[in-house]
């Protein structure tokens, strides 16, 4: 007997994939599986009851603690894509990878998914799954269907449907964030209504202030509260959204080259990056901290794109976990205005010293302010040295229109070589 997984949601797409596995496909056997990783107790619910009624094998996977893990480790990545926090991306390699367990554990020969080929999660669940024996499996991509097609079918059929996505926008939900899109809003010039919004309000004049702990890179407390990862995540959601934090109304640009209009929220992974960052500001030098924004980039790509098990981010990793020996401390966030803005930042390892800081002392440490001279002589030196060959070398028609344009004199805004040679002997 052939037995295919499905990667099984209960809506429009995956439900009509349960059939059809059947009839263009061959499979004998069909099991569903849903992966939790912080979705609404609803959609549980109406994945089950499909699954009933399709008389469908079904099984739930709590992968919420190994994806809230893997949330922390982008912290520590300042990881973001386009200017948001990665959700869905860093969620469907752990759901692809669980229901390839339980495909393994029920002797499947086939694993398929719901996506469409437009999309990016087609290439997320297949860049894991790609690495059985398994055969994978896309319905709606490789029979080119359309959600229209679908739900005829889904009548014909006598399937259990609601119309597909249970409302007017396509919703996608997990502890760290939750997407909306679809309908109206895939036009760029469509102002979205506020009940699009679930996990934050309009932002008040109320504000709140809390002290978040940091170890190693790793957010653990709240206002001196220890939190496990998945509850420190829904914690901080509830409350930075009451504030209005986490919104995100971007054209992000996919995989494939296609341009998607997308709405997120994710308030406790704005507050978590936010705080994060501004303690790696008090801890790490600037060398580190300039080297660190190109790894952090190249971890956030591998993230988006799916492929977080990449050995290239293995070795992003080791650079990152280095610099987090130091990032233990604490941070202060104010909620205000819909920001979860940093206003404190406290540790033991800050490359820091307000009094050499301080305008108030007359020297840093053994360095005089006088010491200071020659770095400012040489500071400009070469760009001095330039402009004044640019000048000696430029047509009368160039200087003319850089006297017109700048109201000055070309060669006395560069310098005379003289002048240059007499600042370095100095």
């Amino acid at each position: 007997m052939t037995r295919v997984a499905l990667a099984f949601s209960g809506g429009l797409d995956t439900t009509v994939c349960v059939p059809l596995l059947e009839e263009e496909y061959g499979y004998d056997d069909v099991i569903g599986v849903t992966v939790d990783v912080g979705q609404p107790a609803a959609e549980f619910d109406e994945a089950e009851e499909t699954a009933e009624a399709l008389g469908l094998d079904h099984y739930v996977v709590d992968a919420r603690a190994e994806f809230a893990q893997l949330c922390l480790e982008s912290v520590r990545a300042n990881a973001t894509y386009q200017g948001y926090p990665l959700g869905t991306a860093l969620a469907r390699p752990v759901i692809a990878e669980a229901i390839l367990e339980v495909a393994e554990e029920q002797d499947c020969t086939g694993i398929a998914h719901g996506c469409t080929g437009k999309g990016n999660d087609q290439l997320r669940f297949e860049a894991v799954w790609r690495d059985s024996d398994l055969e994978v499996i896309a319905p709606v991509r490789e029979l080119g269907l359309t959600r229209e097609w679908e739900q005829e079918y889904a009548d014909e059929k006598g399937l259990p449907v609601e119309g597909g996505s249970g409302g007017d926008w396509s919703i996608d939900t997990n502890i760290w964030s939750r997407s909306v899109e679809g309908d109206d809003l895939e036009d760029p010039s469509y102002v979205p209504p506020r009940d699009i919004y679930e996990w934050t309000d309009e932002p008040t004049g109320e504000t709140e202030e809390i002290e978040i702990e940091f170890e190693q890179g790793y957010p653990v407390a709240v206002d001196g509260e220890a939190y496990e990862p998945v509850d420190l995540i829904q914690y901080l959601n509830d409350l930075a959204g009451g504030y209005g934090v986490g919104r995100t109304d971007t054209m992000e640009d996919r995989m494939l080259g296609l341009k998607v209009r997308e709405n997120y929220e994710h308030p406790g992974a704005t507050t978590l990056l936010n705080a994060h960052e501004a303690l790696e500001g008090l801890v790490l030098t600037q060398e580190e901290r300039q080297f660190k924004q190109q790894i952090d980039q190249q971890w956030a790509q591998k993230g988006y794109e799916g492929l977080i098990d990449a050995p290239l981010v293995s070795a992003l990793e080791g650079f990152i976990a280095e610099t987090q020996k130091r990032v233990t401390g604490t941070v202060t966030i104010r909620f205000e205005g819909g920001q979860a803005r940093p206003v404190a930042r406290d540790s033991d390892f800050a490359a820091y010293s307000a009094e050499h800081a301080s305008f108030d002392t007359e020297t840093v440490g053994k360095i005089t302010q006088e010491d200071a001279t020659g770095v400012a002589k040489y500071h400009g030196f070469q760009r001095r040295l330039a402009n004044e060959a640019i000048a000696a070398n430029a047509t009368e028609d160039e200087i003319e229109l850089a006297t017109d344009g700048s109201g000055g004199d070309a060669s006395k805004a560069s310098g005379s070589s003289s002048e240059l040679r007499s600042d370095v002997d100095e």
